[in-house]
């Protein structure tokens, strides 16, 4: 077992009406969370609207789930882009005193070769003091970091411990989970695809949806660890439908639709993002009766 096996969750940045951080909110999602079976939490990624984000709000963000936390679960910390020397210079400038890995995406729009992303990560891996989990995003990116490579930083650095894999397809995850080192953990980065690579091997996932429904799926997640295939796909085929509506539109747009629906935060996001629309608001409204 490792500290990040199990459900991990891409916290949402929840904002007032005026955009502004809604630490309040954030807080209540934190606790809301752990007591329900989430295993360890997520800052800082995709979901919580890193790129919108000032560097400012960022430490604010870390402190506010830092104190509410109270060290009960592992926190993961997003620090990546495509200027490896930037993603140096914050790892070197952020206190990780209380984080126990980053999550560093792969790098994205500069479309390196598989040379330039191993390079970038080593470049990583030597300059942070904590334990890195490599994120493959090509849906984002435009990027895809091969299982290869993926592989070769596995063995080759001891402090790069596991990969966010979400490039969608069953077959990289395969691959990655024949040839990856028994220290090294395939985290899934797919909501929809997340049981199925935990029932061949994988370590977990890092989740969207389970931040809003923690519950239903840590318990989901707990059961494929364990084997018990038949419950855990009793529980993906109640969880199918609201997977597929929060990444109708985009993300988190819709996650933040559900969890405006659940009182736990407001579905405002920043710009160039948009809320969720009418009709997919109303959609959710109906896909959640099944958890009531």
């Amino acid at each position: 077992m490792t500290k990040f096996q199990g459900t991990g969750v891409a916290i949402i940045t929840p904002f007032k009406d005026d955009l502004t951080v809604d630490y309040n909110a954030l807080s209540n999602l934190v606790n809301y969370n752990i007591d329900n079976g989430t295993d360890y939490i997520v800052i800082s990624g995709t979901t919580g609207e890193s790129v919108t984000i000032t560097k400012e709000e960022k430490q604010q963000i870390v402190s506010c789930i830092i104190e509410a936390n109270k060290g009960r679960v592992p926190l993961v910390l997003g620090i990546g882009g495509n200027n490896t020397a930037e993603v140096v210079n914050e790892i070197e400038s952020t206190d990780l005193s209380q984080i126990d890995a980053i999550l560093s995406v792969s790098p994205y729009y500069s479309k390196p070769t598989q040379e330039g992303i191993y390079q970038h990560f080593k470049t990583i891996s030597k300059a942070c003091p904590v334990d890195v989990i490599m994120y493959n995003v090509p849906g984002r990116t435009s990027s895809n970091m091969l299982p290869e490579t993926v592989i070769r930083l596995a063995k080759d650095f001891d402090n790069i411990i596991a990969v966010k894999e979400a490039a969608g397809h069953m077959q990289q995850y395969l691959e990655l989970l024949k040839a990856a080192p028994n220290d090294f953990d395939i985290i899934s980065g797919d909501d929809d695809l997340a049981l199925s690579v935990v029932l061949a091997g994988g370590a977990g996932v890092i989740s969207v949806i389970g931040q809003a429904l923690p519950k239903q799926f840590s318990k989901m997640i707990r059961l494929g660890l364990e084997g018990k295939n038949n419950n855990a796909y009793a529980l993906h085929f109640q969880l199918m439908d609201i997977i597929n509506l929060i990444f109708s539109e985009n993300n988190p747009a819709g996650i933040k639709a559900v969890l405006e629906e659940l009182n736990l935060a407001k579905s405002h996001v920043r710009l160039p993002l948009v809320e969720a629309s009418t009709s997919l608001k109303q959609d959710v409204k109906e896909a959640l009766k099944v958890f009531s």
